[in-house]
């Protein structure tokens, strides 16, 4: 099983390397805008990594105060705002629950494949520390502003598969208002080479055998889902 905590505070290259593979088809900005308009919009990204979302978003916000607990990982975000030309905007270590924004600033929050590790790491006390993010986020959100999580719903899969240790979590979600939705952000490499090296660094040699060659390349399937909730915006 992949270290992920050292991953995180020392793999930054190889990690980038993988997510650059990640969602060929574009799908998951797709989905993003189906659920709100980010032009103008003051948005706060936390557990931002290496700012895959970050680069997405960056374009279309009005400004940008992106967040992460590494600071090896934050280092790649920057970077990419940086070169976005966007000018209003800052980033920080920080952890969901301790947001060093000001409150009732913020149109948008958004967590990429994050805030699950609140759940996951935090043993029988996961539905508060989820709850501790979740009201972290309606701290920081104008009255109308709407919370975003991305999460997996299965690496090598071509139908949505929850992981047994998220099931919970995304349960909670669901049973506290947040919608969904599911696209495909299967990922494509260039060789059979590349796809063991990256998939068996962070996902373990198992998931390797779940590739496909088509003829788009070689592929590995994914499901991702998207939760929003309006409505803790206005409480």
């Amino acid at each position: 099983m992949p270290d992920y905590e050292y991953i995180y505070n020392h793999q930054a290259d190889l990690y980038e390397r993988l997510v650059g593979h990640e969602d060929y088809e574009g799908n998951l900005m797709r989905a993003l805008e189906g659920v709100v308009d980010f032009r103008g919009l003051d948005v706060v990204e936390t557990g931002a990594g290496t700012g895959r979302v970050t680069g997405m978003l960056a374009r279309l916000a009005g400004s940008m105060r992106v967040f992460d607990r590494s600071a090896h990982m934050l280092a790649r975000a920057r970077g990419r705002l940086a070169r976005s030309g966007l000018a209003q905007w800052r980033a920080a270590v920080a952890d969901h629950r301790y947001l060093p924004v000001e409150s009732g600033s913020a149109d948008v929050v958004i967590s990429g494949w994050s805030v699950c590790y609140l759940a996951v790491n935090s043993g029988e006390a996961w539905q508060v520390e989820v709850e501790k993010g979740l009201n972290e986020f309606r701290r920081v959100l104008r009255p109308g502003g709407k919370v975003i999580l991305i999460e997996t719903l299965g690496t090598g899969y071509e139908t949505p598969t929850r992981p047994a240790s998220l099931a919970d979590y995304l349960g909670y979600l669901e049973a506290h208002g947040f919608q969904s939705a599911v696209v495909r952000t299967d990922l494509r490499f260039e060789s059979l080479e590349e796809e063991r090296e990256l998939v068996s660094f962070f996902f373990g040699e198992a998931m390797v055998e779940r590739v496909k060659v088509e003829e788009a390349g070689v592929i590995l399937p994914e499901c991702t889902g998207v939760w929003w909730d309006q409505r803790i915006g206005n409480e």
